[in-house]
Parts: structure tokens; sequence; C-alpha cells
């Protein structure tokens, strides 16, 4: 990651539009489409495309959107369980109150641009289970101990040759990857995957989301995107629009990418989370010339080791992503902590005014805005409640005896999760039952389902 710069979060971005600069795009007919996204609880985009015109006359009335886009599954399956919606109330509607700070044109989709929303009750309080409020509320509690963060994040995923409906039909088997092995920083790519990185690039630049780098991972196909460091909010909704972006050109290339957290067995896809603290635009994490942990790195580092354990369906969120915590995968599977090391769960970075904290856990299937409230939530514990600060490992954590494990299933992590007082203390009851209802619809969701593997193992030896 770069070097943290002072960032102020009340300014527009390069690369992103004022509500005069829209206006004067749609008054030149430049700009004819607003399209207005919430996140939803995966971190993908929800909304409408709204004529710009409309848009801007409208305002700041947004349109209405059903709330099920906040309570269902990957599949939009309209489900019983949750509070803020379903079959008891009709599957009523919510506002989407568009934030003016998040206009993006997107080159990819001509006359077209993007803008993040907030989903309100009718009575303009915003909904506490959205993924955008559940970061604010986080930070907000941190700016109470007058502490601010500075967050940038690593993505990656997994491309694929051939088109969405070509990998659809060939039961998402025997796909082949845009790179045929390990291409982990190389500079000697395949010339498709050069113009993807081009154009990846520049429609992220032309979007106000530029990316720091961009390179080929371990994995065959395995692609790793990075963002300078920046305000929380904007980090996560630069998270959205690339997304958003990769999966538009790709199809443009006649590509497929995966974000799923464990693609292939072997395989694992992380969302890497860079994290420092600010007081009074001032490093709290700056590292003293013998190496002593300042209190507030020291106090944090704590806080996620102890905390962590509870809030997994928050950045671990489906079954999938328990499967890529496999020793020596650079998957983290104990709760642990060291400097410059990747075998650990938080790894210390940088030196001096630099130092900051890589949180190693989150996999690519992670929603942003929740894996990085869960680490706020962590710190903040760290800060209040002061638990020990376990040894650090400087030599192989995947060998480690004493530190808690990761939770091997979606299963584990939600026993941890719905009735932990950290998770009720930091989120409140309405959030923890609502996302503990999220993993028990994914649970069921593969209750049953036999797998490919276990009829390798067992059709003809059982």
């Amino acid at each position: 990651m770069s070097d943290q710069t002072s960032h102020d979060p009340t300014t527009t971005p390069a690369g992103l539009l004022t509500r005069e600069e829209l206006g004067t795009l749609v008054q030149n007919r430049e700009i004819d489409t607003v399209m207005l996204g919430v996140p939803d609880m995966l971190g993908r985009l929800k909304g409408k495309n709204l004529d710009a015109l409309h848009f801007l006359t409208q305002l700041p009335a947004g349109p209405e959107m059903c709330a099920y886009v906040l309570a269902t599954d990957h599949n939009m399956t309209p489900l019983p369980g949750y509070e803020l919606t379903g079959w008891h109330n009709g599957f009523g509607d919510l506002r989407v109150s568009p934030d003016l700070n998040t206009i993006r044109r997107l080159s990819y989709l001509p006359g077209t641009v993007l803008v993040h929303g907030d989903a309100a009750h009718h009575d303009g309080r915003l909904v506490d289970v959205a993924p955008r409020q559940i970061l604010r509320e986080q930070l907000k509690a941190l700016a109470d101990h007058g502490l601010e963060a500075r967050v940038g994040i690593e993505g990656e995923f997994v491309l694929y040759k051939g088109t969405a409906t070509q990998v659809r039909r060939a039961g998402y088997r025997g796909l082949t990857p845009v790179s045929p092995h390990n291409l982990d920083y190389s500079l000697d790519r395949p010339p498709a995957l050069s113009a993807f990185f081009h154009d990846i690039q520049d429609a992220l630049r032309e979007a106000g989301a530029p990316v720091e780098a961009i390179k080929t991972e371990g994995a065959p196909g395995q692609i790793e995107v990075t963002w300078p460091y920046g305000d929380p909010i904007r980090a996560c909704d630069a998270h959205t629009v690339y997304k958003h972006a990769v999966r538009h050109i790709a199809a443009q290339h006649r590509m497929t990418p995966t974000f799923m957290a464990t693609p292939q067995t072997g395989i694992g896809s992380g969302l890497h989370l860079h994290v420092s603290l600010w007081h009074d635009g001032e490093p709290v994490f700056d590292m003293e010339p013998r190496g002593v942990l300042p209190q507030h790195l020291g106090s944090s580092i704590a806080g996620l080791i102890a905390a962590l354990p509870h809030v997994g369906p928050l950045y671990a969120p489906t079954p999938n992503s328990y499967k890529r915590y496999v020793s020596h995968s650079f998957a983290p599977t104990h709760y642990t902590w060291g400097p410059d090391n990747r075998t650990c769960a938080i790894r210390v970075v940088g030196r001096h005014e630099n130092t900051h904290l890589e949180v190693r856990l989150p996999g690519a299937d992670a929603n942003p805005y929740l894996a990085l409230a869960a680490t706020i939530a962590a710190i903040l514990h760290g800060i209040t409640q002061r638990p020990k600060l376990p040894e650090p490992y400087t030599g192989d954590a995947y060998e480690a005896l004493g530190p808690l494990p990761v939770p091997r299933t979606l299963d584990e992590a939600l026993t941890d999760f719905k009735d932990s007082e950290i998770a009720l203390h930091a989120f409140g009851e309405s959030v923890v039952r609502h996302y503990a209802r999220a993993a028990e619809a994914e649970i069921e969701a593969l209750h049953g389902h036999v797998t490919d593997a276990e009829r390798e193992r067992g059709f003809d030896r059982a």
C-alpha cells in the first residue's frame, strides 16, 4: 500500500462529479441515465436506472425500492425470518437517499453515471442493517474517541476465459483461467490479459476510483487490485464500483470473473484491509525507533485478536468463505499477529508514520463495509476494554498451538456471533439478528446438497 497521506473527506475527489457538473452534462445531453445503487448485504449494487433529468428535478427525494434487497440471498430469494421485511409485512418499500458526493461517470456504460445511495425508512431514518450505515456507525463511535480511520483495500478475483453464458452452460466446471499458471508479480502477461488490465485501470480512474496497482497473483487467472489510502466509506464505495466494472469489462473481453473466496480447491482469493488510526491529522500507530508498540497500536491489535472471533459472519459470510482458511495458503488459520508476517491474521506493515495493520481474514466474497465495520468494532473493543496483547509471531504462525483457531465452518462462526456480548455491544441486537439470519440462510441453502467430491469419494466405494 502507498504512504498514508492527508485526506479531507469533505471534498469531492478527482474523477467524481459535483451536482452542478452533472447538471451541465445532462443539459448538454452527454448524460441521460443515473444508476442509483445501494450496497446490499453481499456488497453488490442494487437499484434502478433513472432518467437523468428526472433525477435532478426530484432531488433530494430518491426513488423507492423493495426492502428485500437488504434481506435476501445470492439469488434474490424472498426469505422469511427478517424483521426488516418479509411475508409478514408484504415486502414493503424503502426510500433510497442519493449521496451526491458519489457521482461517478462510467466509461463502460456510455451516457451513464453511478450514484451511491443510502436506504431510509419513510420517516427519514436510515436503515440500521444497511452495510453502509453499519460502517458509518462504527466510524462515529471511533470519532467519539477522537480518532479517525484511514483505509486501503486489496481485492483479489479469478478471471476465466469464456462468457458468463458459456460458463453457466459448463456448470462452472472445467473452466480455463486466462493465465495458464502462477504469474505472481509477472510483467510477461498474455496480450488479452494486458488489454483487460488497461481497460479496467482506465475505467476505474475515470470513475473516481483509481487503483494504486494491479497485478497477477499466485493462482492461474488470479488478479489483485489495490487502492491508495483514504476515507473508509469512499474506499468501500470504490470497491463496489470495481466489482461492477470488472464484471462489465470482462464481459466485453469475453471473460468471466469470480469473487468467490475459494473458487476451486486449493485456490483462495482475499480481501485484505489496511487500516491505520489518526488523531488531529497525526498518525497514532507511528512506531518508535526501537520498535516499541504505541499504545493505540497495541490496543488495536489486542482488540482485533480478541473480538474478530466473535464477528466472523461479517467478514466470512458464506460456507465457501471457510474453505479458504487452509494451512500455508496465505490465508490465516489462527487469530495471530506479527510484524510483516503473511502467515498471521493481523500483519503489522510499514515503518514510522506509515505503520498500519493489514487484516487478512476477509475473503473476496466479503462485503467491504461489513468487514471493515467488524475491524473497527474490534479495534474499539481493544481501545475501551484493553484485552491482553498476545505475543507476536515472527515465524510460521500456521504451526501455532496456543492461539484460537479460525472457525472451520460458517456454523461454528454463527454460534460465536449470534450470542456474543462483544457483537451485541458493538452492533446492537437488530444488526446481529439480521446477519445471523443471513448466515442461517447460507447454511440452509447448501444443507443436504451432494457435492462432486462426495460422489468421487463414495460413488463406487461406499
